[in-house]
């Protein structure tokens, strides 16, 4: 069996923390691909050394002197590199950077370097091969990653290795240049790396014991989700369940590699199982609640509207022409309402109505803001009867208003619009009916 093994930023924060994780890849001759985060926090208030870059190259950026905050960051790997008790320097490589952040090599650079020089003391501390992730993720010109490029450089690349470090976060362009994946890529690197050495299982190592069934800020104590598909973690990652990137199912789910999400201080905890399908039921009927907050919906009005051909291609020509991407599109006879970004729409929102005006020739358009969208989510719903009257009667209990109902055609997930304000009563409402009862 092959194993390919990716830690977050928490696993890795520190030399104590280094030592749970080379214990957990010792333990197991499975485990031979090794993708390293950069370190993390070690206590609440410390800073991320990808931040710290972030704050160095910024004043590098700007001409200002940037050598204390470079030397706290070697400071930070020091301390890693003694507490490990290892015959490392990163002198030469701290050189390069330093020389590099004055050339102005640029953000993505910076940011890469965190991920870098971890994955040089983790190979060390293993006594496996480097790769530095730079010569064998491809980036187009365009900024779009290149799958398939990428996956036979990787391939041929780590066919001939038996063990191996490869940083997460980043790649490069053809000429070199470094760029990264969007925050949380090391998730995207561990799966294109497993996809490259047709891994049995991409085991991803954080800080919690898989993932959960709610959010364990606004539930107390939620379960652990035992297995998961990948459609339905898909839908709680867009939603804001944040164990994983939500980019980095892609890779594996092209050739059936399961995910396994494990908690680095609680090593003999089974974690969560993602995988392509299941015969195995959830524990209740639902998988897992999720939600985000800040959207708006345009409300647009049209006398037989339903009978206008290209009215709505038109409604949503005006959102493209300027940038903004819609969320859901739940429409009636007379009316279709559009899910946007408020973030995103609220210095553009005249333009857009004029757009539609001229466009689309509506009755009315009415926009309304602070609202908040909570995902039901669940391969067990489709097969039980009454699932979306048990979650409008416990909102109805809690005396939430429904904005807004979207049910996609898989029924795998149940879309509620609330008001902002009543978003953590929302999610508390559903949590209790069908999670709480249950237990």
């Amino acid at each position: 069996m092959r194993k390919v093994v990716k830690f977050g930023g928490s696993s890795l924060a520190s030399a104590e923390q280094f030592k749970k994780a080379g214990d957990i890849i010792r333990r197991d001759t499975e485990r031979r691909y090794v993708v390293p985060s950069a370190p993390g926090k070690r206590f609440d208030k410390d800073t991320k050394v990808t931040d710290m870059l972030y704050g160095c190259y910024a004043k590098a950026e700007e001409g200002k002197d940037f050598k204390a905050d470079l030397k706290a960051i070697k400071d930070r790997y020091q301390e890693i590199i003694s507490g490990l008790q290892l015959e490392l320097s990163l002198d030469e490589e701290f050189k390069v950077i330093e020389k590099n952040f004055k050339a102005k090599a640029g953000e993505d650079y910076a940011a890469s370097r965190g991920e870098y020089l971890n994955g040089i003391i983790m190979a060390h501390y293993l006594g496996f091969e480097f790769i530095d992730a730079a010569s064998v993720i491809v980036f187009g010109e365009d900024g779009e990653f290149e799958a398939e490029k990428t996956n036979g450089i990787l391939a041929e690349r780590l066919g001939k290795i038996e063990k191996a470090v490869i940083p997460g976060f980043y790649g490069a362009y053809e000429d070199g240049r470094v760029k990264t994946f969007s925050r949380g890529g090391s998730d995207i690197t561990g799966s294109i790396v497993a996809r490259a050495v047709r891994a049995d299982v991409y085991e991803n190592w954080t800080d919690v014991s898989g993932f959960l069934v709610a959010d364990p800020h606004i539930i107390e104590n939620p379960p652990v989700i035992e297995t998961i598909t990948y459609k339905e973690l898909r839908e709680l990652a867009y939603m804001g369940a944040a164990v994983l990137h939500e980019d980095a199912i892609f890779p594996v789910r092209r050739e059936g590699i399961p995910i396994n999400i494990r908690n680095t201080n609680e090593p003999e905890e089974e974690g969560t199982w993602i995988v392509e399908s299941t015969c195995q039921k959830s524990k209740y009927i639902i998988t897992g609640i999720a939600g985000k907050r800040g959207f708006c919906s345009v409300n647009i009005e049209k006398d037989m509207m339903n009978s206008e051909i290209g009215f709505g291609r038109k409604v949503l020509q005006a959102f493209e022409d300027n940038g903004i991407s819609f969320e859901h599109v739940p429409s009636g006879i007379d009316t279709m309402t559009v899910f946007v970004h408020q973030d995103e729409f609220v210095d553009k929102e005249q333009k857009v109505a004029s757009a539609i005006h001229r466009m689309a020739g509506p009755d009315a358009i009415e926009i309304e803001s602070d609202l908040a969208l909570v995902a039901v989510v669940g391969r067990g719903m489709k097969s039980t009867r009454g699932t979306a009257g048990r979650i409008f009667s416990a909102l109805a209990h809690k005396n939430v208003n429904v904005r807004m109902i979207d049910q996609g055609s898989s029924e795998l997930n149940i879309i509620i619009g609330v008001s902002n304000s009543d978003f953590e009563r929302a999610i508390q409402a559903i949590y209790e009916i069908f999670v709480e009862v249950q237990l």
